[in-house]
């Protein structure tokens, strides 16, 4: 993809683990505040998670209709506990399995067991039910472009945007896995003119996805404004993996942390130019690459692994999703800092591969790469090499 504004990673930046999305009708529940929320004047329904689940990831979006359908309905709320995180408690209510769905009456403490159907329309009925309300299905917005033949043409083949486009089948899992996570790709770029997140059903229009070799789904690909001929998408499939990187600036990320301390000026410079001719979306981006670039030299090398963990704590508290977005792509730009530091760290402690999962040992804490392998992984180490290897 080049030096487009979304870089197609050979590392997901799911090392950090995905970002935990509040969303302001799903209330975060944790041990500090769940006796609080809970078991008190209205009737929960819980759902106790894990992030890496893909049953979980399938439930997402149908338990985010459910909280925006009851959003307005004082008697009852929509919860979530992200296992992972608060082992103890989900211990505590008998979970064993991820996803648990536990509803607790008005004034109780002792849940009673979910064991419907995983969909919006089922789990309003049990709620409606159980919490003697009378609410209906709420249609949530989508900031989603939806291609058809008919306008497939001139929404994609724009020459002034930047178009992804997701090809997809309703019944295939993975794209329901994928859904929530590219609608809140599609929130982060909604106010960029430049930029357009779309998808078509390839099963209803197969012969315009076949057009562009769509065999399997997902399938994503980026029409950019310099190839309208579009370009295979093989990154990660998390929200860290599109938003926020910029090639160009990234790679003078590396040469800083590897450049000597009376060299890191010169760089310092690049980067202040190439942020200078940026356009549309990058712009904001670049901006926060320079602040962060100035205060790794200020503050040193602990600055990127403070921030990121600053950021982390703020995103695991219940914030809109616009501040959410702006705090994952700070995210995801501080990563580029960090990765690169700590490279000796990778070449110094072990690493196993459990399941689909490499755990990779560094002195601060452990982080899972996502089904990625050890080549893949090399090959985005091999870039911050340079810096490293006058270390041996």
């Amino acid at each position: 993809m080049g030096g487009s504004w979304i870089w197609l990673a050979t590392l997901t930046l799911a090392l950090f683990a995905a970002a935990s999305f509040a969303e302001d009708d799903v209330v975060v529940l944790t041990e500090a505040n769940f006796d609080k929320e809970v078991g008190q004047d209205r009737g929960a329904l819980v759902e106790f998670y894990a992030p890496w689940c893909g049953h979980c990831k399938k439930l997402a979006p149908e338990y985010e209709k459910l909280g925006s359908s009851f959003k307005k309905a004082k008697s009852v709320l929509i919860a979530k506990v992200d296992c992972d995180d608060q082992k103890s408690l989900c211990s505590k209510y008998g979970v064993q399995g991820y996803p648990t769905l536990q509803w607790f009456p008005k004034g109780s403490l002792e849940p009673k067991k979910y064991e419907g159907p995983r969909t919006a329309e089922a789990l309003v009925e049990f709620v409606n039910n159980e919490g003697g309300t009378n609410v209906k299905i709420a249609t949530v917005p989508s900031s989603v472009v939806i291609l058809t033949p008919e306008n497939f043409e001139q929404v994609v083949h724009d020459s002034n945007k930047d178009v992804l486009v997701e090809f997809y089948a309703p019944w295939c899992g993975h794209c329901k896995m994928l859904a929530p996570i590219y609608e809140t790709l599609a929130n982060v770029y909604k106010l960029d003119e430049d930029v357009v997140i779309a998808n078509l059903d390839a099963d209803k229009y197969k012969d315009l996805a076949e057009k562009f070799g769509v065999t399997g789904y997902p399938t994503l690909k980026f029409f950019p404004k310099t190839n309208k001929a579009g370009e295979d998408y093989d990154g990660g499939r998390d929200l860290d993996a599109f938003a926020g990187i910029v090639a160009n600036i990234d790679s003078l990320v590396k040469e800083l942390i590897s450049a000597a301390n009376d060299e890191r000026k010169a760089v310092l410079s690049k980067i202040e130019e190439e942020v200078e001719i940026l356009e549309g979306s990058s712009v904001r981006y670049g901006k926060v690459y320079l602040k962060a670039a100035k205060s790794y030299i200020d503050k040193g090398s602990e600055y990127a692994k403070k921030e990121i963990e600053r950021l982390q704590r703020m995103l695991d508290k219940s914030i809109s999703p616009a501040k959410a977005d702006e705090f994952v792509i700070k995210k995801n730009i501080l990563s580029t800092f960090f990765l690169c530091m700590n490279f000796t760290y990778f070449l110094n402690h072990k690493f196993i591969l459990l399941d689909n999962y490499y755990i990779i040992n560094t002195s601060f804490t452990y982080y899972l790469v996502l089904k990625f392998s050890l080549i893949n992984l090399i090959d985005f180490f091999f870039n911050c090499i340079k810096m490293d290897l006058k270390n041996y």
